[in-house]
This record gives C-alpha cells, sequence and structure tokens, in this order.
C-alpha cells in the first residue's frame, strides 16, 4: 500500500517526509514489494495474524538495513565478530536512524551468564568490593576481576567458578544393591557386548557376579566403581567364577584379552569425550553435582570471600533480590551512611558513587516488575519476556538519542500490571528522543501506539501487504484487517458457562523456589488457567511441580536438557518437596508443549517433527517407479546418502566464505536446492518429485495427498491450529515460538489415543495474534470434550476468561508470592479482593 491510499483511510496526514523512515519496495521473505513511510520520534506497532510478514517487515528488513550500514563503518575484521543479518531485499530506505534490537530470546545455556551480567550490576558491585570493600587486615587490594568466577584471578581453583563439583557416586552408579553384577547392579557400565564383556572380565578377576551387590567385600566394591586401574586379563566369556577357575587352573586357551575399566572412569570419560549426545545423555544421570566443598558454592576463591561490604561478601549479596539490594544501596547513594577505611580516605567518594549508580539501575528494575530476581540467577532459568526486560533496562538506563529500538513482543510473558511498567518505560525512551518500532500482538500496547503498521491480510503467500499505516483509530474503516475486530470489537465478547469437573489432581506441601508447603488443586476433565504477575511462582507449580510429581507417579522421566555437552553448566534444580494427594486415577498420560524450538538445524523442519515425513516417503517408495527401481522409503530421506545430493550433503544451499565480508549462503549449484540427487527426483508421485512435495504449504498439500489417510490426518490437523500457511519443508530454524509451539501441539493432536490425558502447556499464546488465539482455544476446548484435562500457564485474559477453573498465584513476585490467592471460575476470581490479576479480569467482562 502506498501513502496516498494510507492517507485516506487514517484520515490524517501521512507523517512529514523529514520525519519519518521510508521503505520502497521491500521484498525479505513473504513481503510483496512494500512501499510505507513511518514516522520517527514515536511508538509504532507493527499488528498482524502470526506469519503476517510483520517481523519480516521490522527486522527482516528496517532493523537489517540499519546493522548492513553500521557494519559499513566498522573495519571489516571486526565484523566477523558481529551476528550479521541476511541482506534485507529491498529497493531503497530513507530516513533510518541507528537501531537497537531487543528480540525475543532465551539466555545463553550456561550458567554463567546472569541477571548481573546482563544489566552490569555484577561489573558496579566488583569495582564496589575492589575499592570500597572491607578487607582483613594485611591482605593487598585485590582488582575487581578478583571478584568475578569467570576470570582465572577470581575462580575457584576446586570448582573453576561453576560453584558446583561432579562425580559419580556408588549410590548414583548402583540404584539396586539387592542385584548382581550379573543382573546389571552396575547400572552405569554401558549394556550390549560392552558390559558383557566387563562382567566376563570381572569373573576374570576372581569376583563372583551371581552374588547380590550388598554382600561383595567393600575393597571389591570400590575397586569396580572408582579405580583408575586398567589390567588386562585373558577372558573366558559366559562362564561361571568356578568354570573361569577351573579353566586357568587347567590353563585352558582363552578367547581374548580384556581391558577392565572402572565405572566412574568408564562414565567420565565418555562424558567428556564421547561425540554422541546419545552417550552423553545416557551417562549423565549417574554424576551427582554437590556444592562445591571449597567455596561453599559461591564460585570465588578465598581471597575475593575475604571482602565485606555491609557485612556481606559478594557472592551473599548477588544473591539477594534486587528489591532488597535497592533498599541496601539507598542510604549509601544519598550519601546517608559515609565510609571511611584506615588509610584509604577516597572509599567514601568512591562509595557514593557506585552506590548511586548502582541503585538508578536498580529503579529501573524494579519499575519493570523485576525487584524478585537476584543478579546471581542464571539466563537459561529466565523466561523471554523476562530477558528483553533486562536488556530493556540497560537500554533506558544507556540515554541514547536518535536510536530506533526495535523490539519483539516485549509483553510476551507479562501480567497485564506488567505490561503497564512495560509501557512506563518505553514512554521514557519516547521521551528521551528516540523512535519504538514494536512487534506486538498485546492490545493493550497496540492501543498505546502513536502510530500502527497493519500486515497481512493472511499469513504466508497470502500475507506480506501493508493493509494500514497510520494512527490507530484510522484502522476502525480496515476491513480487510484481522486486527480490526478485536481493537475495536463491534459485539459482545461471548460468556460460555464452565464445564463441571470430572475429580480433582490434589498436590499437598508443595515447595520449589518460592512455593512454600502450598497446597492446590486442579479440576480434572477442563480447562484451567494459572495466572499471577511475572516471578509469582506459577511456572515453579505448573511447568515444575506439577510435571514433576504426576511424570514420577507415571513412571516418566522429566526432558532430558536440549544442549547436549552443556550439563555441567546447568544450574541445578532446586529441591522439589510434595506430593499428590489424590486423582491420579483420572491421568493415565502426560504431555507438556513448552516453548522450546522443535530443531536447531536446517535439517528438522515441520514434515520430519510432526512425523507427515515418514508417510510421504512411504507413498513415493510405493510408486511403480520406486519398486521398479528397488527404492526404499530411506531413499527420499535428505538425511541418507543414496537419496541425496553429494554436492551440498542434503542442505541445498552452500556457503561461500568472503573472508572479511559476510558468508553468502547460495542455492547448491547441484540439485538448485531441491536437496536430492537426480536419480531420486525422476520418480513421482501423482506428477510431483519429493522435492516439489516439501516446497508445498500445508494448505496445498492438504488437497495433494488426500488420498493418504495418514498424512491427510496430519494435515488438518495443521491447518486447524492456524499453521496452513507453513511450507512442508521449512527449516526449524525459521519458525518462530508461536508457530513451534503450535506444531508441537498439532503432533500431540493428530494421536489417535484421547481421554485421561493431562496437556500441560506454558503460555501458549506467545507470538500469537488475537486471531490465532481463539484457533488455540478451539483446540484446547476439544481436548476437553475428548476427556482430557488441561492446564496452562497464562496471561491473556481472552484464554483466562474462557477457561473453566483459574488458579491466581501471587499476589506479588519471588519472597512475595508463592501462595494461591484465589481460585474458581473465571467471574469469581475477578471479584477477588486481593488478586493482581482480578481487576484486570473484571474490566475484561465488563466488555461482554
Amino acid at each position: 500500500m502506498g501513502k496516498t491510499e494510507s492517507q485516506l483511510l487514517s484520515g490524517t496526514s501521512a507523517p512529514h517526509r523529514n520525519d519519518c523512515v521510508r521503505v520502497r519496495g521491500a521484498r525479505t521473505h513473504n513481503l510483496k514489494g512494500v512501499d510505507v513511510d513511518v514516522p520517527r520520534g514515536a511508538l509504532v506497532v507493527f499488528t498482524g495474524v502470526s506469519g503476517s510478514g510483520k517481523s519480516s517487515l521490522a527486522f527482516g528488513t528496517l532493523y537489517a538495513e540499519a546493522q548492513r550500514r553500521y557494519l559499513e563503518s566498522v573495519a571489516p575484521y571486526a565484523r566477523r565478530l558481529f551476528h550479521q543479518l541476511k541482506q534485507p531485499v529491498v529497493d531503497a530506505i530513507d530516513g533510518l536512524p541507528p537501531a537497537v534490537a531487543l528480540q525475543q530470546q532465551r539466555g545463553s545455556p550456561t550458567t554463567r551468564s546472569s541477571v548481573g551480567s546482563v544489566t552490569t550490576l555484577s561489573n558496579l558491585l566488583r569495582m564496589l568490593y575492589s575499592r570500597a570493600g572491607d578487607y582483613p587486615p594485611g591482605q593487598p587490594l585485590l582488582y575487581a576481576e578478583s571478584f568475578s568466577p569467570n576470570t582465572p584471578e577470581g575462580a575457584c581453583p576446586s570448582c573453576h567458578g561453576l560453584g558446583r563439583v561432579y562425580d559419580a557416586t556408588e549410590a548414583s552408579m548402583v540404584p539396586d544393591d539387592a542385584r548382581s553384577i550379573r543382573e546389571k547392579a552396575i547400572a552405569a557400565w554401558p549394556g550390549a557386548w560392552q558390559g558383557q564383556n566387563l562382567r566376563d572380565i570381572v569373573t576374570a578377576l576372581g569376583i563372583d557376579i551371581d552374588v547380590p551387590w550388598r554382600t561383595l567385600p567393600k575393597k571389591d566394591r570400590d575397586w569396580l566403581l572408582f579405580t583408575d586401574e586398567q589390567p588386562q586379563v585373558p577372558v573366558y566369556p559366559h562362564r561361571s567364577l568356578e568354570e573361569v577357575r577351573r579353566a586357568q587352573k587347567r590353563k585352558e586357551p582363552h578367547d581374548h584379552l580384556g581391558t577392565f575399566t572402572s565405572a566412574r572412569r568408564y562414565v567420565l570419560e565418555t562424558f567428556a569425550k564421547s561425540e554422541s549426545p546419545l552417550m552423553k545423555r545416557r551417562v549423565a544421570p549417574f554424576l551427582v553435582s554437590t556444592d562445591c566443598p571449597a567455596c561453599q558454592g559461591k564460585r570465588l576463591r578465598p581471597e575475593a570471600l575475604s571482602v565485606t561490604f555491609a557485612g556481606r561478601d559478594i557472592a551473599e549479596l548477588s544473591r539477594e533480590p534486587l528489591k532488597a539490594l535497592a533498599a541496601l544501596f539507598r542510604p549509601f547513594a544519598e550519601g546517608e551512611k559515609p565510609r571511611r577505611a584506615a588509610g584509604r580516605p577516597e572509599t567514601a567518594e568512591v562509595t557514593r558513587r557506585i552506590a548511586q549508580d548502582v541503585h538508578t539501575r536498580l529503579a529501573i528494575l524494579l519499575d519493570l516488575g523485576l525487584g524478585y530476581l537476584t543478579p546471581e540467577r542464571s539466563t537459561p532459568t529466565l523466561s523471554p519476556g523476562e530477558l528483553q526486560r533486562l536488556r530493556l533496562a540497560t537500554q533506558v538506563r544507556s540515554n541514547l538519542f536518535g536510536v530506533v529500538y526495535v523490539l519483539d513482543e516485549p509483553s510476551a510473558g507479562l501480567h497485564p500490571a506488567d505490561t503497564e511498567a512495560l509501557l512506563r518505560a518505553l514512554d521514557r525512551l519516547k521521551a528521551a528522543g528516540n523512535s519504538l518500532f514494536v512487534v506486538e500482538h498485546e492490545l493493550d500496547v497496540i492501543r498505546r501506539a502513536d502510530w500502527i503498521v497493519d500486515v497481512g491480510p493472511a499469513a504466508g503467500e497470502h500475507g506480506g501487504r501493508v493493509l494500514y499505516s497510520g494512527p490507530p483509530e484510522g484502522l476502525k474503516r480496515v476491513e480487510e484487517s484481522q486486527t480490526r475486530p478485536f481493537l475495536f470489537p463491534a459485539r459482545a465478547i461471548p460468556r460460555r458457562e464452565p464445564r463441571a469437573p470430572n475429580g480433582w489432581l490434589r498436590l499437598e506441601g508443595v515447595t520449589r523456589n518460592n512455593l512454600r508447603g502450598l497446597d492446590a488443586a486442579f479440576p480434572l476433565g477442563a480447562l484451567t488457567a494459572v495466572t499471577g504477575v511475572s516471578g509469582s511462582g506459577k511456572s515453579s507449580l505448573v511447568r515444575q511441580a506439577l510435571v514433576e510429581l504426576v511424570a514420577g507417579h507415571l513412571g516418566h522421566q522429566t526432558a532430558a536438557t536440549d544442549d547436549e555437552g552443556e550439563e555441567f553448566e546447568q544450574t541445578p534444580a532446586a529441591p522439589l518437596a510434595g506430593r499428590i494427594a489424590g486423582g491420579m486415577e483420572g491421568v493415565k498420560r502426560l504431555v507438556v508443549v513448552d516453548q522450546k524450538p522443535i530443531g536447531r538445524t536446517p535439517r528438522s523442519n515441520l514434515a520430519t517433527y510432526t512425523g507427515l515425513f515418514d508417510h510421504v516417503r512411504k507413498l513415493f517408495a510405493a510408486t511403480r517407479q520406486a519398486k521398479a527401481r528397488k527404492y526404499d522409503a530411506g531413499r527420499f530421506s535428505f538425511n541418507v546418502a543414496k537419496g541425496r545430493c553429494g554436492t551440498c550433503v542434503g542442505e541445498g544451499f552452500v556457503m561461500v566464505e568472503l573472508l572479511f565480508l559476510p558468508s553468502v549462503y547460495t542455492p547448491c549449484p547441484a540439485c538448485g536446492g531441491s536437496r536430492y540427487n537426480p536419480e531420486t527426483l525422476e520418480v513421482r508421485y501423482r506428477g510431483k518429485n519429493i522435492a516439489d512435495v516439501l516446497g508445498m504449504t500445508v494448505d496445498a498439500a492438504c488437497a495433494f495427498l488426500a488420498d493418504g489417510p495418514h498424512a491427510r490426518r496430519a494435515l488438518e490437523v495443521l491447518r486447524d491450529v492456524g499453521l496452513g500457511y507453513l511450507r512442508l519443508g521449512q527449516s526449524a530454524t525459521e519458525l518462530s515460538g508461536g508457530e513451534a509451539q503450535r506444531i508441537k501441539l498439532a503432533t500431540e493432536l493428530q494421536r489417535a489415543e484421547r481421554g485421561t490425558t493431562l496437556y500441560v502447556l506454558d503460555e501458549p499464546t506467545t507470538g500469537l495474534h488475537p486471531a490465532d488465539v481463539e484457533r488455540l482455544l478451539a483446540q484446547l476446548d476439544g481436548l476437553v470434550g475428548a476427556g482430557n484435562t488441561v492446564v496452562v500457564v497464562e496471561h491473556d485474559l481472552r484464554v483466562v476468561a474462557a477457561s473453566d477453573w483459574v488458579i491466581d498465584v501471587g499476589p506479588g513476585a519471588g519472597d512475595e508470592g508463592g501462595r494461591v490467592v484465589t481460585a474458581g471460575p473465571p467471574q469469581e476470581v475477578a471479584r477477588a479482593p486481593h488478586s493482581r490479576t482480578a481487576p484486570y479480569l473484571a474490566a475484561y467482562h465488563k466488555k461482554g
């Protein structure tokens, strides 16, 4: 849409040429030659359904071009240090200032990244302890680096700054000491032939493998588990101890020489050296994590821990909530507590200056609702919304002027009360002379916009146009917009009576993080929304306690880490106490649908994750042409050598290194991006080859694969959750968090098994337009209607109001939360006097 049409729709003049960013001919991803003018110095919100192209315009075009221009001024060698976006496909962009992107992303998988490091509070605290700390008599001055567990100067030498040590113990490696070694008492040893060989070696060493483990002499047990010796002995396979002794006495020829390896040595070497993620995951449970005995888990050398401020060492101070730190530093910042140290008259001034800086930063963090976090809290434990608000606080403090901030759903994961604090922070950035370009679905944020760019009308190929660009009121007249009916509702919000539960799943004495002896009851055969401000304890109750207790009762293991090889860097889970007091007779299966990506490489895609690709490959293998050539289903996988292109190894593209410039990815010259070799592409099903089918959208494939019942079912469910615009072969790395979560939900929905399943969803509306939320609700209602139980952690009031039961956790965050404030049907919770959720839910109900 051009400027003239936008003017007519909005009823106002377009931004003045000198005060706007002008985009001409944007064609990034699904954008269809977009021309749009966007004002500077304003809060501009980009809206549209998931997959419509709004992120392609805001991030893929505007921010990518701003970054490209900045990097043009940077030395070529230094450019390699930046994560460089692809160059946008656009004819021209004028009036674009420097840009800062604050995108939704999970934290680094390592515990070495923390709240303190993201906000730079840790640097200030280290400087404070170095220059103004109370040192023991005679101890020399330490530099700031000595107070960091991430430097050689500061890290505890025993645990290398991790705060924890890992080892294999008898209890972890031998879970059942009533078993014999032949019965695999040493669970940490490998299985199959290698494990059998070790048992034969133990027999050859004269140890009876047929008696219970607990009856063996302690010296034998310790040697088998912990020795570093690796003796070689003649092996007589599959013989008893007596038979081996006779063979040794008669000097019978042995089968082979076997080398002994203790269980602990096997576990540690496999974890450290194996290149197989599967092997690492297998041995990881045998490693026990405990606080480092040298530093008591504080991660620092004794010299650093001997220095105190306000009577506490730096590790103790870093474990305080930000709200408590603000109270601690206020008197020092205001100069009420002068500090004097013998021989160091500058201490008082250093303390005052650093305390002022710390207090100013903390005030912003508290205003953003993050006072419950501690500086040492590691980023893997933060939600994407929390992490983005931390970065936003840093930008508010930076006092930059004339910058474009491009934000990706900053309200994601925020309670309505926290959204108000977010809007205040955005107002401060705008008041400082900056521009705010925000991709957003939350209606409260959209209503505060100075300017709206609505992209659509639908997703994928059916989107990519700017339907409207102008002040919010003008969107009323754009009938094609899917945002309009939610921003300006023309009808009352329908109400329905809550469903009566089939029973209750009761938890008692739940203790985890800020939950202390909590009791909670979840109705079975109903949709339950768990609400509360950020940090109140919702995820601790649902995503952790409920899931772990139910999984334990069903005999399931909770999900393993996604970051193979990072287990030593993971934050150990807080201890869980509590029990299921009743109701498990109504739960036979547990399904957790979380926000993690469905894959980390381009080889993982929509078709492979849902299992649809298996059905498609079988269809091709069943063709007359494939049978004549003796091609099996594996031939049609781009991950198998016999079917894939040999040049790009099934990637579909090749990378060209340009030394100091960003690497260029170009379609493979041999296969043209199809991923397959020519022989495989010659096989056709209904006139299409396998690459053609992977290039189809879900909508198109529904018609094409209508004859395959398994494929049709999978495709119909994907379409039902609003993913009809995605291509079957679309890489997992190109999917948004909302798309990934809906793919997981669709994968579960296509299963034939129904009823008595507990579905747990963690903020399923993240990244979803209100129109997509309606579709999601329809699917959740379908699950409950089939006899299942659904529990969602949620802030979206549409979902909360449409649920059968609400459990509101709080009332505040951190130590001020962790209680069930109220529980009941939505309309009852809306009247609860002490609930932070109640007033927002009541206001939502009034709209109806």
